[in-house]
């Protein structure tokens, strides 16, 4: 999955933001350096999305950009299964309940930070009626 981003320059820094994601915002000195600020900007906006779990996480659009901020395959299937959760208003208790595991295992799940194993949240994504197909580009 690849998120477009805007980076502005103003002469002393680069200010960057996100189309789809208002809620991430942040800048850097130069543009690797804003690149790697725009990623864990990205990461931090995901994050209050899943601690809320009421609104499903934008998808990219199709804004066309110069530069994009590529994220991982697991970060992606988290996203997927996120949304398919408020689509379906399944709480956290009973995904777990449905997948078979603890709260603690379900708080990891959703976390972005925390490193899932595939198999983990294509059962999740299974156990609400979701199958993950991954395809290579």
């Amino acid at each position: 999955m690849r998120y477009p981003v805007n980076i502005e320059d103003d002469d002393t820094n680069l200010f960057v933001s996100f189309p789809d994601i208002p809620e991430a915002l942040t800048c850097g000195d130069d543009l690797a350096d804003a690149k790697a600020m725009a990623y864990d900007a990205l990461l931090t906006a995901f994050s209050m999305y899943f601690d809320d779990e009421s609104k499903e996480i934008p998808l990219p659009g199709d804004t066309a950009t110069e530069h994009y901020i590529d994220i991982p395959a697991s970060v992606t299937a988290k996203i997927l299964l996120l949304n398919a959760m408020v689509r379906a208003g399944v709480s956290r208790s009973e995904l777990g309940r449905r997948v078979g595991i603890q709260k603690q295992n379900v708080k990891q799940l959703l976390d972005v930070y925390h490193a899932t194993k595939i198999d983990t949240i294509e059962k999740a994504l299974s156990s609400l009626g979701y199958e993950l197909i991954l395809t290579a580009a």
